[in-house]
């Protein structure tokens, strides 16, 4: 059985209001990464697709990950650590969050012969 099982990250992507703290975390995005470059690398496009748009202290944050911090990131996932980004823009905390899992294969839909 442990032959079926495939190793890989879950990656996912809650953002959560400081405003109104009480609604709780919105996932905003989740998939599932083969490899930790795989895994860091979505956080890394993310990151440069939004930073644009970000405040200028949440923009410096986001570019300091991936000038510095990338490298540690994905080191502690080679290591099947798990790791978070976060970026704070205005009023609204955005948390990328790498943990390696096992993937278990979906049950065949195919009717039994």
């Amino acid at each position: 059985m442990t032959s079926t099982l495939r190793r890989g990250y879950w990656c996912a992507c809650p953002t959560e209001s400081l405003r109104w703290p009480r609604g709780g975390p919105a996932l905003l995005a989740a998939i599932d990464a083969y490899s930790a470059s795989q895994a860091d690398r979505w956080v890394a496009v993310t990151l440069r697709t939004i930073s644009p748009a970000l405040d200028a202290t949440a923009s410096d944050e986001a570019w300091t990950w991936l000038h510095a911090g990338r490298l540690e990131t994905r080191r502690s996932l080679l290591r099947r650590e798990p790791c978070t980004v976060t970026v704070t823009h205005a009023q609204t905390r955005i948390t990328w969050s790498i943990h390696p899992v096992l993937f278990l294969p979906l049950a065949s839909r195919r009717a039994p012969e």
